[in-house]
């Protein structure tokens, strides 16, 4: 049994279980008493990934509102920060592992994947990356037991990000796109900017760029797939690191971004 262990653990989250259990307690917290009551349960989610201090407030509002949904598969896409490659990186472990436990691989989807020309086993893509790892325990806290597909993206057209999407949905299946916003602008001019760039995701333009969104191969691939499927999006929150825990010089935009099936219900 091969396992895929924590890389950022101590880093980007609380390395210590009891710590990790308790932050994202008082997060989750405090989106649910911030959440419009009676929201549907999402299909998909867009989150940010930057270190909990920074992003973790944002990020819980997305989480805060799976509570009660039937899902048993999550399909995590988030981009490669560390490892350039072409296409969708698979990983060859059959567990992914953090301070709360580990999450069994879905590998009937990964087999089904293998199928598409873009999509290949790559454990390097997958070793140290970030964007995929800090959703996870946000996700246990909230689900409990689920089967994970983590997809990371590297160098590749949102078409074909798009037709791994449409092979994997059903109606069980939650899909987590990870993504910042814009980075390391002022505080003002980083709200005018990510402004623009929910609104393209909220009307589902699937026009973005990486200097926009890092994740913006995945948003777009998503919102592709969102208007086939009649879906509607909500933003739930919107905030910038220079709200949270940094300076406002430089910051990095978050949000958090709900979309909600037609019929489709989790």
């Amino acid at each position: 049994m091969s396992v895929r262990p924590a890389a950022v653990a101590g880093l980007f989250y609380p390395g210590d279980a009891r710590q990790l259990n308790t932050f994202i307690s008082t997060i989750l917290s405090d989106a649910t008493a911030r959440l419009p009551e009676a929201l549907p349960i999402p299909k998909a989610i867009i989150v940010p990934h930057a270190g909990y201090v920074y992003s973790g407030p944002t990020a819980g509002f997305s989480y805060a509102a799976l509570k009660g949904g039937m899902i048993n598969r999550v399909v995590v896409l988030g981009p490669a920060h560390r490892v350039p490659f072409y296409g969708m990186a698979l990983p060859g472990h059959d567990k992914f592992s953090t301070p709360l436990g580990d999450i069994r691989i879905d590998a009937e989807g990964m087999q089904n994947l293998m199928t598409l020309p873009e999509v290949q086993v790559n454990d390097a893509a997958h070793a140290q990356e970030h964007s995929i790892e800090v959703q996870l325990p946000f996700l246990q806290t909230v689900l409990g037991d689920f089967s994970l597909l983590p997809i990371c993206i590297g160098s590749v057209q949102p078409d074909a990000v798009a037709r791994v999407i449409e092979e994997l949905w059903d109606g069980s299946t939650l899909f987590v796109v990870s993504s910042d916003l814009s980075h390391y602008h002022s505080y003002d001019e980083a709200g005018v900017l990510d402004r623009q760039s929910i609104d393209t995701a909220l009307e589902m333009r699937d026009e973005l760029n990486h200097e926009q969104a890092c994740g913006a191969t995945g948003i777009n691939a998503l919102t592709e797939i969102a208007r086939r499927h009649g879906l509607t999006a909500q933003l739930l929150d919107y905030r910038n690191s220079g709200d949270t825990a940094g300076d406002r010089d430089r910051v990095v935009g978050y949000a958090s971004i709900a979309f909600y099936g037609q019929g489709e219900r989790i």
